[in-house]
């Protein structure tokens, strides 16, 4: 990370900010792939695989994970964290009736 902020000729402030918009433009490289894979486009046609989608979905990972690394020095405690109560949410297997 130090990298980025060395590289980037930005005020410390709207880098951070860009960063955290970085994430809609790779979001939409995942749904311009899906489009592709599924052929929805008649002028572009299958432009993409699955293999194409499932790139774009980690290029999305990794933005968001810079990107709360950005605002947070304690990110993979935070992600843990969230990801701890998300998992919460999820019902356990079914008991039989």
């Amino acid at each position: 990370m130090r990298w980025l902020d060395r590289e980037s000729p930005l005020p410390p402030e709207q880098e951070r900010l860009l960063r955290i918009l970085k994430l809609s433009e790779e979001a939409g490289e995942v749904a311009q792939a899906v489009i592709g894979a599924v052929g929805q486009n008649p002028r572009k046609g299958h432009s993409h695989t699955w293999d194409d989608v499932h790139s774009e979905l980690c290029d999305v990972i990794v933005t968001a994970m810079v990107a709360l690394r950005t605002l947070t020095p304690d990110a993979r405690r935070v992600f843990e964290a969230n990801l701890t109560r998300v998992a919460g949410r999820v019902p356990g297997p079914a008991t039989p009736a």
